[in-house]
């Protein structure tokens, strides 16, 4: 049967919305499905649905995606296909960069984690007992705002401000009473990790995750070597523009690093007050419109991480490894992460500390998604019980559909998020 679509669409886009839900719909073959869905195979991509994955590709104008899988707490496989740029046809390597959005949130949630485990960080205690900024109204329900809400998504705040550098940020309920998706949030949180650690968000990471884990292509940041390896964003199947999308982090990214260089400190080793006195100098070179306010130009906790699939399933790795080491989070730290942080009566999927989290027919699974400009669509999944888990990592609009199908045949769940 058809999907059913609404007859308001114009015939044009009826028909692309009937080729993206058919290629969402259609089954994988008998054979890959029966052992995705046994609980002892694993969850690299059968053979088949693999081999079968360039002319997805091609369908859904993914000029890229990334891979890689973890079991029994490593990463046993990875794969990248495609190109960089549909234009240059420059093809991926092993060490190119995606740009992740926000399955940035989960990596940051584990260094504030980090740190409230070594008692730098009191989840429960008001952000602004730490640090308030002068872009924060003057409002009551901004003093209750905690780390805790921040992580579990419960502070009320918008996801982003239309106009940064005129608006006031604040919370459309009281903190802890619903769920608001907000990387206002994260970002802010971001600024108070700055002021306890008093470093970069980058220097901190590198210092705290990335390099205990091995993490060595992984940055929330900017350089030219990033730069050369990093993929480009694509239109969605069904855009009607052409030629290649504005890029966003990329296009800030450059201007930024044009001031860096000349004023002689890497981009990674920026706080929030340099880029607040560099911004006037960024905003002359940029078309009007494009930097707004210091949070443009600033590693950005809650979308700017950039990874290869690889790394990401290190820090996957992390995450279900029975085995601690002594610079991770505790046991108990990483259940807490990993179990439901806010009763919302009716929800189909809980939050977790900076994960979702899903009950599925076989078993629990946490999960995020990434999307950046629609022109970035990525996913996480993690299983804790099995140990494993799966990334992938797109550079186009329709990525979304692309990396359903790989979760669906490499894992069997078909999960709730997909579709609601």
């Amino acid at each position: 049967m058809s999907p059913s679509l609404p007859s308001s669409l114009p015939r044009r886009h009826w028909l692309k919305a009937a080729t993206l839900s058919t290629l969402a719909m259609t089954a994988w073959p008998q054979a890959a499905r029966a052992a995705a869905c046994d609980d002892a195979a694993n969850w690299i991509p059968p053979d088949d649905f693999l081999a079968d994955l360039p002319r997805l590709m091609q369908a859904l104008r993914v000029p890229a995606i990334g891979m890689a899988v973890i079991e029994r707490g490593e990463v046993v496989w990875a794969r990248n296909l495609g190109v960089l740029n549909a234009e240059t046809r420059t093809p991926v390597a092993d060490d190119t960069l995606f740009e992740d959005a926000s399955l940035s949130k989960p990596v940051f949630a584990y260094l504030v984690l980090q740190l409230a485990d070594r008692g730098v960080l009191d989840l429960d205690a008001p952000l602004v007992h730490y640090r308030r900024m002068d872009y924060l109204a003057d409002h009551p329900w901004v003093n209750l705002v905690t780390a805790r809400d921040v992580l579990r998504h419960s502070t009320g705040m918008p996801n982003w401000r239309k106009d940064p550098a005129n608006e006031k940020l604040v919370p459309a309920v009281k903190p802890g009473t619903r769920i608001d998706y907000s990387g206002e949030a994260i970002f802010w949180l971001q600024l108070v990790v700055e002021t306890l650690t008093g470093e970069s968000l980058d220097a901190s990471m590198q210092r705290l995750l990335f390099g205990p884990a091995g993490m060595r292509d992984s940055s929330y940041t900017w350089s030219k070597d990033l730069a050369a390896r990093s993929v480009y964003g694509h239109r969605a199947v069904d855009d009607e523009e052409t030629g290649m999308p504005p890029q966003m982090l990329r296009d800030t990214w450059n201007a930024a690093q044009t001031v860096a260089d000349r004023w002689g400190k890497p981009l990674s080793a920026w706080r929030y007050e340099d880029a607040a006195r560099v911004l006037p100098e960024v905003q002359a070179i940029t078309p009007k419109g494009l930097v707004n306010w210091p949070g443009d130009i600033l590693a950005n906790a809650a979308a700017s991480l950039r990874t290869t699939p690889t790394d990401y399933a290190r820090f996957m790795a992390v995450m279900v490894r029975s085995e601690r080491a002594p610079w991770q989070i505790t046991n108990a730290t990483r259940d807490a992460m990993l179990t439901t942080q806010i009763d919302v009566p009716g929800r189909w999927t809980d939050k977790g500390l900076g994960w979702n989290l899903e009950a599925t027919p076989r078993g629990p699974v946490f999960y995020h998604s990434g999307s950046n400009g629609n022109i970035f669509k990525n996913f996480a999944l993690g299983d804790l019980r099995g140990q494993r888990a799966l990334v992938a990592l797109t550079n186009a609009g329709s990525g979304n559909v692309l990396y359903r199908r790989v979760v669906r045949a490499a894992t069997g769940h078909d999960l709730l998020a997909f579709d609601l």
